[in-house]
């Protein structure tokens, strides 16, 4: 029951922080990755804040074996730059770029009903499906 709470009061923060930032808002984005055109540089500062937040709390998470919940600590912990992290992190940007979202922003845009977030995430899924069905082959070759 408290990680379902955690989870919720989670999302609902990040939505907030999202909705609040301008990052749900893929004009605004767009306008952040123009950089030859009319560049909006105010989304520098909210992913400097995440980082900024993020290196904190890995700091601090590398530090414990439980989470704040009781959880086993389950951090990343391959530091290889292979092919598939570069080219995965490409097609990232590549779609990032032309539709203004990345996942969190696509889904509070599902939340408001918005057409493009839901074309958006069904792509994504889509996307993740076919990755699904090509590691499958790869693994039985």
């Amino acid at each position: 029951m408290k990680y379902n709470v955690a989870s919720l009061v989670a999302g609902i923060v990040f939505g907030l922080g999202l909705l609040i930032s301008g990052l749900a808002n893929p004009a605004k984005v767009l306008g952040f990755l123009d950089i030859a055109g009319l560049w909006d540089p105010s989304l520098a500062l909210v992913m400097g804040g995440a980082i900024l937040v993020g290196l904190v709390a890995f700091t601090v998470a590398k530090k414990r074996t439980l989470s704040l919940l009781g959880f086993n600590m389950k951090l990343p912990t391959n530091t290889k730059i292979d092919k598939r992290l570069v080219g995965g992190s490409l097609m990232f940007g590549v779609g990032w770029g032309i539709a203004g979202f990345c996942p969190g922003p696509a889904l509070v845009a599902v939340g408001a009903g918005e057409i493009k977030g839901i074309v958006f995430v069904a792509s994504m899924v889509a996307g993740m499906m076919l990755f699904e069905l090509i590691e499958r082959k790869r693994a039985q070759s």
